[in-house]
């Protein structure tokens, strides 16, 4: 059986809002909802093989694959410059593996 949120955690709400919405409260949360966790990235590594607008790359794996690259919020911060040439490191979605994100620069 699930876990209920205990009614103590609501006493200084218990005369408000928490009285008109007590049924909400008093129900198990559902097994689903407290094991749930996120989707695990795939990290690879490859290297810069063509630059593309918009801050789009295309990089290639040690496999000889082909991704769509693009970079991470924090090395658009940062200005971090990509050339052709350069060493990756990249996170992939396990859903879709033609595209990556770019999260370091390797020497």
């Amino acid at each position: 059986m699930g876990e209920t949120i205990p009614r103590s955690f609501f006493l200084p709400l218990a005369s408000g809002w928490f009285a008109r919405h007590e049924q909400y409260f008093s129900r198990p949360l559902p097994k689903d909802k407290m094991t749930q966790t996120k989707e695990q990235h795939i990290e690879v590594e490859g290297v810069v093989t063509v630059v593309l607008p918009g801050t789009m790359f295309r990089v290639e794996l040690a496999n000889k694959h082909m991704v769509l690259a693009t970079i991470c919020g924090k090395m658009r911060k940062r200005w971090v410059r990509l050339t052709v040439g350069d060493h990756v490191k990249m996170e992939m979605s396990p859903y879709d593996l033609n595209k990556a994100r770019i999260t370091w620069r390797l020497r």
